[in-house]
């Protein structure tokens, strides 16, 4: 207890809220985003994956092998893929007029379990605790919260935030980058699960099959995609951005509701569907599994790319 009240004393505290309202789907986001002179994320970044709650080992399969295959360096002869998907955030760094000391590179770090150690009613400053369990440096703290587990503004405003933290601790300062999704599939999956559930308001067509499976989890990958995006592209609140930098537009919730040629509001676009399950798709990843994963902005059109 010591560590995290020294930890909340000295650590300045930035949240970066990223919601996936549905009413989002009905707008035109194809604007420019700014560059505000900050760093983006470079290097080697381990991404620690901190689960709160309960998780079927089938759970933390589906989300561990999207990171494994998120990072790989070796092109997958199964295209449309996690790891082409993620190239699009390269083109931010090469528009950036400053210098970065090597490219970003990121691998599957830590994974840690956490049984309800702070109950299942979460806040703000329980999250920052949960992420600082992760190492602060060089990293991207995720943390995953089970269906069973309520967290401050899940569900009314967002599925998911991605923020920073930074410490003086014995006289040395770290700044580290981290992340939370929630489960919504008991809780609001209409909101947060979209397109895999029946959207709580909007056109009511019918929801997309899950590519793994579960409605809850799959979602989540949606969320974890859109949060990374954001993360390494404007990790501390003044990288790549549009609008307030209390509510931006970023890399992936720049392109709402946009998974594939063709969208519009309340349908995702032209996908991908597996002739066994039935399920929809546009990525390809590690252990032959499928993900759905949003449009990125793409700063060299100006447009939102899909992989299909």
């Amino acid at each position: 207890m010591g560590f995290f009240k020294i930890f909340f004393l000295l650590c300045l505290f930035q949240l970066s809220f990223a919601a996936r309202n549905l009413n989002e789907l009905v707008q035109d986001q194809s604007q420019l985003l700014h560059y505000h002179n900050g760093p983006l994320l470079y290097g080697k970044i381990s991404i620690n994956l901190i689960y709160y709650g309960n998780f079927k080992p089938s759970q933390k399969a589906i989300i561990s092998d999207f990171i494994t295959t998120l990072s790989s360096q070796t092109p997958q002869s199964n295209q449309p893929s996690v790891a082409t998907w993620w190239k699009t955030t390269e083109k931010y760094y090469h528009l950036t007029s400053k210098k970065n000391p090597s490219p970003l590179s990121l691998s599957l770090g830590k994974q840690i379990y956490q049984n309800y150690t702070l109950g299942k009613s979460l806040t703000n400053k329980n999250l920052l605790q949960l992420a600082s369990k992760g190492d602060h440096r060089n990293a991207i703290n995720v943390v995953l919260t089970s269906s069973d587990v309520t967290v401050e503004a899940f569900c009314s405003s967002r599925c998911g935030t991605h923020g920073s933290s930074g410490s003086a601790i014995m006289g040395k300062s770290y700044k580290f980058a981290y992340i939370w999704v929630g489960n919504s599939e008991t809780q609001c999956p209409g909101q947060c699960a979209w397109p895999f559930h029946q959207p709580i308001y909007g056109p009511q067509n019918p929801p997309l099959v899950a590519p793994n499976n579960d409605v809850g989890v799959d979602g989540m990958v949606i969320n974890l995609a859109t949060l990374l995006a954001g993360t390494v592209t404007n990790p501390f609140g003044n990288g790549y951005f549009q609008g307030p930098a209390e509510e931006p537009l970023e890399a992936a919730t720049a392109c709402p509701g946009v998974y594939g040629k063709g969208a519009y509001p309340g349908y995702a676009g032209d996908l991908l569907v597996d002739p066994t399950t039935g399920a929809s798709y546009n990525a390809n990843g590690s252990n032959g599994r499928k993900y759905l994963l949003p449009a990125l902005y793409d700063p060299s059109t100006s447009s939102c790319s899909t992989l299909v």
